[in-house]
């Protein structure tokens, strides 16, 4: 997924095995690009079914907080109802994406088990057990 000027924005990663989409972000982030990398991972779950996120924030900054509505309403729902159980969540070096990370989880986290990360090898142990 890119922005409107051909930049990066997250990629992903289908590991069949562990039934695990990996989504690494990129850039600055604003509310409308994880927005449209959210609907982009449901749509990729029609064709590549999981159960498991690895949520990968380290390559970003940015205040993505206008999302979090949309996404505790809307994909929430959606996504548990499609299957997802768990979501491991790398977070990013910036502070203020750290504020709105730790606000998404204490929005998602009655519903989803996710929890927050800051390296990659202890978020993929924690899946495994998932």
């Amino acid at each position: 997924m890119s922005d409107s000027y051909g930049a990066p924005l997250a990629d992903y990663y289908f590991l069949p095995d562990e039934d695990l989409l990996y989504i690494r972000w990129h850039g600055h982030l604003t509310g409308a690009a994880v927005i449209q990398g959210a609907q982009k991972a449901g749509q990729l779950r029609e064709q590549y079914p999981y159960s498991k996120v690895l949520n990968d924030k380290r390559d970003t900054a940015g205040d993505w907080s206008d999302a979090l509505p949309w996404l505790q309403y809307e994909w929430l729902p959606a996504a548990v109802a499609a299957g997802l159980r768990a979501m491991a969540y790398i977070l990013s070096p910036d502070l203020h994406a750290q504020v709105v990370s730790h606000e998404f989880v204490e929005a998602v986290g009655h519903h989803l088990n996710v929890e927050l990360f800051t390296a990659e090898a202890e978020a993929q142990r924690w899946l495994q057990t998932q």
